[in-house]
């Protein structure tokens, strides 16, 4: 096998026992990185270290990734306009928190011969909703259920993300003595 040490320099190709020789000699695991090479390649590293590197650099990934939730706000075709209004007052503290919305007009029974008064009220909403947000999918007739996706736009995303940041923030607490 090919021998890399722990600093990447090249020690030839050894046999096995001569190898895990000098891998107890300075204290190393003896880990094999290429298999399928000819002849295979090994490495002598700190494969506990390794691994608790690599588990830290995930985390730290998926620390950095920004995580989009997506709300969904039940309506029907024959919604009143006060409820109108209060599930549109939900929508919009949903958009401002920066978190997407699916918009879901339901139809039962025969109700689904008026899809367009359901496209109207999406329309409605997409025309209240759209100081802060951006309509991501038009509206989508799928089985008994038609449904538009919005999303905040740009500057709202920022700003729930500005506030986000501040509330994660740890809080001094003045203490008395």
């Amino acid at each position: 096998m090919r021998l890399i040490d722990d600093q990447n320099n090249q020690l030839g190709v050894l046999s096995l026992d001569a190898a895990l020789r000098i891998a107890s000699e300075k204290g190393l695991d003896l880990v094999e990185v290429a298999p399928q090479a000819s002849p295979p390649v090994c490495r002598l590293m700190d494969y506990g270290r390794f691994k608790f590197e690599t588990i830290k650099r995930e985390k730290d990934q998926r620390r950095k990734q920004n995580v989009i939730k997506l709300k969904e706000m039940k309506l029907r075709p024959k919604v009143a306009e006060h409820d109108f209004q209060t599930k549109f007052k939900g929508l919009k503290q949903f958009l401002e928190a920066g978190e997407k919305v699916k918009v879901t007009i339901m139809f039962r029974g025969r109700e689904m011969v008026h899809q367009d008064i359901g496209r109207r009220i999406l329309d409605r909403v997409a025309d209240d909703a759209r100081q802060f947000a951006v309509v991501e999918r038009a509206p989508l007739l799928e089985g008994k259920n038609l449904f538009m996706i919005l999303a905040p736009t740009r500057q709202a995303a920022s700003q729930a993300a500005a506030q986000a940041a501040t509330q994660a923030a740890p809080k001094e607490t003045a203490t008395s003595a």
